[in-house]
């Protein structure tokens, strides 16, 4: 989605690109725009995430919530993910893992 996003997209979902006041000239553009990057988003979340943010108006706040939701870190399941790295084995045989 970033990538999609980079495309003078990205201020829309970072809050650099402000909706312009009301009756400024830019405000049917930022809409348009707005509209689009919100579409791209919605098109890309899940069905259950989806029917959560249908109703939203700006692609920042969407964005803004999904990384609240999915920006955690999770201890207990980056441990278990290196145990289960660490601990992989082929057969009879341990797998060596190496950095670089």
């Amino acid at each position: 989605v970033t990538i999609a996003l980079m495309a003078k997209k990205l201020g829309f979902v970072d809050g650099s690109c402000r909706k312009p006041m009301k009756g400024s000239p830019m405000l049917h553009q930022w809409e348009r725009c707005n509209a689009i990057v919100l579409s791209w988003i919605m098109n890309t979340v899940s069905k259950e995430i989806f029917a959560g943010i249908i109703y939203s108006i700006d692609a920042f706040s969407v964005w803004k919530d999904l990384k609240e939701r999915f920006n955690k870190v999770n201890g207990s399941r980056i441990y278990a993910l290196h145990r289960e790295i660490v601990c992989s084995t082929q057969g009879n045989l341990y797998l060596v893992i190496t950095q670089g």
